[in-house]
């Protein structure tokens, strides 16, 4: 099954996972908790008031070597958007890509989908932990801050 199937398929349309495909195609879910929403809603808030232009997505899909995977949140500028317009799911990754840890993650799924991304073209990528720290990378190893927007905070607060 691929992506543009999976997104017009009506019986998965209204399923409270996350989906993406593994890199044979198979659609893999993962439970999203009402923290993991609050923390992805407060880095789109937070990123929409620092830019000055691109777009800010949410479960962003990206096609990778290992099968489409989608970040919880990314920041593409006006230029990618204006190249890929309505492409589901991108060929290319946005500048920025962000995963915010649920339960059913592992820090080395975290470490594979960063490496996907950046093989896609992604400039930073920011990983949200648990309680909010932020960490944020770039293909050549972590960062102290984002240098695309370089007063995003290094915690995301819960309240």
């Amino acid at each position: 099954m691929n992506w543009t199937s999976i997104c017009e398929d009506p019986l998965l349309a209204n399923l409270p996972y996350k989906i993406q495909t593994d890199k044979w195609g198979n659609i893999v879910m993962s439970p999203a908790s009402n923290r993991h929403g609050i923390y992805q809603a407060k880095i789109v808030v937070l990123l929409s008031r620092m830019m000055d232009t691109g777009t800010v997505i949410t479960e962003c899909s990206v096609e990778t070597s290992e099968g489409t995977k989608v970040a919880d949140v990314a920041w593409a500028s006006t230029q990618f958007i204006q190249t890929h317009k309505d492409a589901t799911p991108f060929i290319e990754a946005p500048e920025i890509c962000v995963e915010i840890i649920s339960r059913s993650n592992t820090l080395a799924e975290m470490d594979e989908k960063k490496e996907l991304y950046f093989a896609r073209g992604c400039k930073e990528f920011w990983l949200c932990d648990s309680e909010g720290a932020m960490k944020f990378y770039k293909n050549t190893g972590e960062l102290k801050h984002s240098l695309i927007f370089n007063q995003f905070p290094d915690r995301v607060e819960m309240h």
